[in-house]
């Protein structure tokens, strides 16, 4: 476990860097990881993720790949709820990275 100083408190990660305290969560700590996976936030990243919060605080579970598109979809429409439309934003594994900047915990089926 990690421990980082982020806008002048303690911010603990577990080993794969999501929040170790998920009330801890704030756009600065976005912000932080985002820069640890080499991403720039911009409004299209604010709106998966806050829709990503929004998910969580539903079904108090992330979402894996193919329910975060389906989430994406319905909320913001056909053009953004792709999966290449979520790649390009979240590189890699686009359910992973947003979880984890959103301050959630991982998606269960996630390797």
């Amino acid at each position: 476990m990690a421990t980082e100083n982020i806008a002048g408190q303690a911010i603990a990660f577990d080993d794969e860097g999501y929040l170790d305290d998920l009330s801890q969560w704030s756009p600065q700590v976005a912000e932080y990881l985002a820069t640890q996976e080499g991403l720039r936030l911009t409004e299209a990243h604010w709106e998966i993720l806050y829709l990503l919060r929004d998910f969580y605080s539903r079904y108090e579970h992330s979402p894996a790949m193919r329910p975060l598109v389906k989430a994406v979809k319905q909320s913001l429409g056909d053009d953004k709820g792709r999966s290449i439309y979520l790649m390009q934003l979240f590189p890699g594994s686009p359910a992973k990275v947003s979880a984890r900047l959103a301050g959630l915990p991982k998606p269960d089926n996630c390797l």
